[in-house]
């Protein structure tokens, strides 16, 4: 397989923020009936280090609490996102089903490697029926280290990629890119911030932008 093209999910195909304040929003509204939490939700802590594996989060947003409590939370604040996926209240980005369709038609195979848990990323494919589309979805989870760049190598190996390209909104994945040899597409969405798309090879602020990229980089190799 020559190229192909890997996508993060959360803030890249999948619109997060219209199901973080929510399940968030449930999230520590348990813990405030349990006694062990008081004062508003911490959304803006959140939304500053997007994109990080779940047990960085609660570590960053939990600092007090102990490592039953967090794991407990992280259960239940997966519980809440995926219901939340199930009921309809995210979205995933314009143009993301038409991008698919047209890399798949021009033979280019479509991946996904996210830091998000294997159940939250298969509610997301299940939803919108992306199996038609995606090879292959690859959780943070399967992985020991929690490091993105060795996510996305699991898939330039098993499927001997000799080129590619990376796509996402956040540092990890322009990161992963480097790492891997592979071509970085950062997204100017929702969580990205621009000193960290400053790395990227190419930057877009529309879905719709990706397909050129891809077939004139890999026309001219």
């Amino acid at each position: 397989m020559k190229h192909a093209v890997i996508f993060d999910m959360d803030g890249t195909l999948f619109r997060t923020d219209l199901i973080l304040k929510l399940a968030l929003d449930e999230t520590f509204e348990h813990l405030r009936k349990n006694g062990e939490w008081d004062g508003p939700t911490p959304i803006d802590e959140y939304r500053k280090i997007m994109g990080v594996p779940l047990p960085v989060v609660w570590k960053t947003l939990l600092p007090q609490h102990d490592e039953q409590t967090r794991e407990e939370v992280d259960a239940y604040f997966l519980r809440r996102l995926i219901k939340n996926i199930q009921n309809g209240n995210g979205a995933l980005y314009t143009g993301v089903l038409e991008l698919f369709e047209q890399l798949n038609h021009r033979g280019y195979p479509v991946f996904i490697a996210s830091n998000g848990l294997v159940a939250y990323l298969q509610a997301i494919v299940t939803h919108y029926e992306l199996d038609h589309w995606i090879t292959e979805t690859y959780s943070i989870q399967q992985i020991d280290t929690l490091d993105k760049g060795d996510l996305v190598a699991e898939i330039v190996n098993k499927y001997e990629l000799q080129d590619g390209f990376v796509v996402g909104d956040r540092l990890s994945d322009i990161m992963a890119a480097r790492a891997n040899g592979l071509t970085s597409i950062g997204c100017r969405f929702d969580f990205a911030q621009e000193v960290e798309l400053k790395e990227a090879d190419y930057v877009v602020n529309h879905l719709s932008d990706i397909l050129d990229i891809v077939s004139k980089k890999t026309t001219s190799l």
